[in-house]
């Protein structure tokens, strides 16, 4: 009888051990499915360089403009208050993300990624005019359609 209840409780220990394995297996797994494919660049990518205040200056910059009523406010992530109207904002090209100018700057001026999607914000050196340019001196205004 003794030995009937040492040998259950072996099975017992052997079967909770296999559970947890099991179990280990699956999060690890979950967590590696969940993180192929994402193109997200990390922070301390020797590659990534700042932007320069010259690079930033050519990014779009606009005039926020407020859309009919009853449509929804456009929020910037950074500081996560609403666009209101006539106030500086910007534009990434890439992902095509908006910001107060002020927020994306000094956001852009630290790392050149957006803070949304994580896509570089950096142009392509290629001569193509996207819009009217911002600058701090530059009173520019431009519609987004």
């Amino acid at each position: 009888m003794v030995m009937e209840i040492i040998i259950s409780v072996i099975l017992l220990f052997v079967a909770i051990a296999v559970l947890v394995v099991i179990h280990v297996c699956i999060v690890r797994i979950t967590f590696n499915r969940g993180n192929q494919g994402v193109d997200i660049v990390p922070r301390s990518s020797i590659g990534i360089k700042r932007m320069t205040n010259e690079e930033l200056n050519m990014l779009p910059c606009f005039d926020y403009m407020a859309g009919e009523k009853g449509t929804s406010p456009v929020d910037c992530a950074i500081c996560l208050e609403n666009f209101k109207a006539g106030e500086r904002c910007r534009q990434l090209p890439n992902c095509r993300h908006s910001f107060h100018a002020q927020c994306i700057d000094s956001w852009l001026l630290k790392t050149p990624v957006c803070p949304v999607c994580r896509t570089c914000a950096k142009t392509p050196k290629i001569e193509v005019s996207l819009g009217e340019q911002c600058s701090v001196a530059g009173d520019y205004r431009i519609e987004l359609t």
